[in-house]
């Protein structure tokens, strides 16, 4: 009787092992890349072996194949997506609980959100679909329910072909504040901040390699109630202040260098958030920040240097408040009295005395083109003026040729300036 059951259940084990060799040969088979077709790791059990995207994703979204997966989960870089099918609609469903999204433009660390449901409609090499992203605490979207009132929503679409997929999001406008509740909900100032305005966006993103475009719309963006105008009387801690105008030639370098249309902007440059994002991309990391001088000087006086989504979106918040409390004048006063120039140096004052043994305000145009260039990296360039004697050449002429609001002959004197600048490494 033993011996039998040993054999039944050998046997049974057997048969096991054949259906599912022979389930990952029909997997392989099905989902093996074509020539040409853009391919993907995946691992069944202990087995790795690459499969077509696009085929893939034509199988997952066929109307006799989709609603089998409904119930099911499956494990991604982003979060547990939790599948579902909705009949009338012919639509795959995907929920996401919590859900970490990856925006470029806020910095290496993905953005949490709390509940992402998008729903997925194919028609031939066409996709389409909605999607609805909802606050800590929301009720989820159940299939063709409608949004709850708090979520942020839009609609999305895509053309897929055998080498890519080409997607278009566009998120509806919604109140700013709404958009800091879903992204941000733990972010201390959103108690006492009164957010006005409105944000949109519309994004385009290839796929496989994640080429992103981002287009957002903002409408009476407004801050009060952070208190920043406390920074009206405050006094740096980098020493004496060098008490510069606008009109002051380190001023105008530092413009050049940081940010061109700092007089023109309310605390943040849309445009320069896209080149910074187009840059970041063709280099494959972040060399490019794209903040402006009041975001920077909130980062320098509020905020801290913390690499992260939140930090920025913090700063933003007191960038757009200090535009309306303190003024272009005294936000400028404060970034140079403030901001780092090598080391534990900072204060445009300090740094004139320390590397050219003058008040900033008596800098030489190119002695003040110098100290703009180093403000990138400060540290690094101080490291590199003391073991080569010079500091990034290229950035250097860069920032003297961006200067505005000079002469021809200033310009031209500059520029000789520049070209023989020979200026000794401090010790």
């Amino acid at each position: 009787m033993k011996k039998t059951l040993r054999f039944v259940l050998l046997g049974l084990l057997a048969l096991g092992l054949t259906a599912l060799v022979a389930l990952v040969l029909i997997v392989r088979l099905v989902l093996a890349p074509a020539s040409g077709e853009w391919a993907a790791p995946i691992a069944l059990g202990p087995l790795r072996f690459e499969v077509g995207v696009p085929t893939a994703i034509r199988l997952a979204t066929s109307s006799w194949f989709a609603p089998h997966l409904a119930g099911h989960s499956i494990n991604t870089s982003s979060g547990t997506l939790q599948l579902g099918w909705n009949e009338a609609g012919q639509n795959l469903e995907m929920r996401c609980a919590p859900c970490s999204v990856n925006v470029p433009a806020l910095g290496a660390q993905p953005v949490r959100v709390a509940q992402l449901f998008a729903t997925v409609r194919r028609d031939g090499n066409q996709l389409a679909g909605r999607f609805e992203a909802q606050p800590e605490g929301a009720e989820g979207a159940q299939g063709n329910a409608p949004a709850t009132p708090d979520a942020l929503k839009g609609h999305w679409d895509g053309r897929l072909t055998q080498q890519a997929l080409h997607l278009t999001v566009d998120a509806e406008d919604a109140p700013i504040a709404r958009w800091y509740a879903v992204m941000v909900p733990t972010l201390p100032e959103l108690k006492q901040a009164r957010i006005a305005g409105t944000l949109g966006l519309r994004a385009q993103l290839g796929l496989p390699e994640g080429a992103l475009a981002l287009q957002p719309r903002i409408a009476g963006f407004s801050v009060d109630g952070l208190g920043s105008e406390a920074l009206l009387g405050a006094r740096s801690s980098c020493g004496a202040s060098a008490k510069l105008t606008k009109d002051s030639w380190l001023a105008r370098a530092v413009i050049s260098a940081e940010d061109q249309r700092f007089f023109t902007h309310p605390g943040y440059d849309l445009e320069e958030l896209g080149a910074a994002l187009a840059a970041n991309q063709k280099r494959g990391g972040i060399e490019r920040g794209g903040s402006t001088l009041t975001q920077q000087l909130a980062k320098l006086a509020i905020t801290g240097s913390e690499r992260s989504g939140e930090r920025k979106l913090r700063e933003l918040l007191y960038a757009v408040e200090m535009e309306q409390t303190l003024g272009k004048a005294r936000i400028l006063q404060l970034y140079l009295d403030n901001a780092p120039w090598g080391g534990a140096l900072c204060g445009a004052e300090a740094a004139a005395k320390r590397y050219f043994n003058r008040s900033a305000r008596t800098l030489e145009p190119a002695q003040a083109a110098w100290l703009a260039a180093m403000l990138h990296k400060p540290s690094a360039e101080l490291v590199q003026w003391q073991t080569t004697g010079s500091i990034d050449a290229a950035r250097f002429k860069r920032v003297a040729e961006g200067i505005r609001g000079i002469s021809r002959a200033q310009r031209e004197a500059l520029l000789k300036g520049v070209a023989a600048a020979r200026f000794v490494a401090p010790s």
